[in-house]
């Protein structure tokens, strides 16, 4: 799906609050106020962009007829170690219903096995929400990230790294640190968020 630029990323996210907010979409006039405009030009090509790119769409000739068209999930990717390392996850074998205007094109998510991070309250089954990650080097020490390490699996760990070594530190004193080479470590995506269904740990 092809990204966003700023603005069209601010009308589009005002667009999905309105809407879930008000059960309608708004007049012109309104998107204008809303993002600071004198004109409606600005509004309707960025509409025209929004809908190009397969965001939004609406009925031709009807005034507020506009609908959300994505993101209205995110596809679960596979299995995420909270562990050692599982297998990379390669195609999606889940959707996620999850409708939020933090998501942002290319935003993914994975399942949870293992409890090395139950510290940070993220446990077995969890799904964790996670954003692919340009520069490593922009990262955090302390940041949670999913990390490929030697070409062999990825992991859900700390990130801390100095100089030219990497630690991936787990949130649970029973996992073992894994150190490793910056250059064999792979990180794969950030942490934007957890969801948890609390059916599963019903008895």
């Amino acid at each position: 799906m092809e990204s966003l630029t700023e603005v069209q990323q601010q009308l589009f996210d005002w667009l999905v609050d309105y809407i879930k907010e008000n059960q309608h979409s708004p007049s012109i006039r309104q998107m204008m106020r809303a993002m600071g405009l004198k004109s409606p030009a600005p509004i309707q090509s960025r509409l025209e962009h929004l809908r190009a790119k397969g965001y939004i769409d609406w009925t031709e000739g009807r005034a507020r007829t506009i609908r959300i068209l994505k993101p209205q999930g995110l596809p679960i990717l596979g299995a995420i170690a909270a562990g050692s390392v599982v297998e990379s996850y390669t195609d999606s074998v889940e959707q996620l219903d999850f409708s939020c205007s933090m998501l942002k094109p290319g935003d993914y998510a994975l399942r949870v096995r293992g409890d090395s991070m139950i510290g940070a309250l993220i446990g077995e089954g969890d799904v964790v929400i996670m954003r692919p990650v340009q520069d490593p080097k922009t990262l955090k020490n302390g940041a949670i990230v999913a990390a490929r390490v030697n070409s062999e699996g990825t992991t859900l760990k700390y990130y801390h790294r100095k100089g030219n070594q990497v630690t991936l530190k787990p949130a649970n004193p029973n996992y073992n640190v894994i150190e490793a080479a910056a250059t064999d470590v792979e990180v794969q995506g950030l942490l934007v968020a957890v969801w948890r269904g609390y059916g599963h740990l019903a008895s």
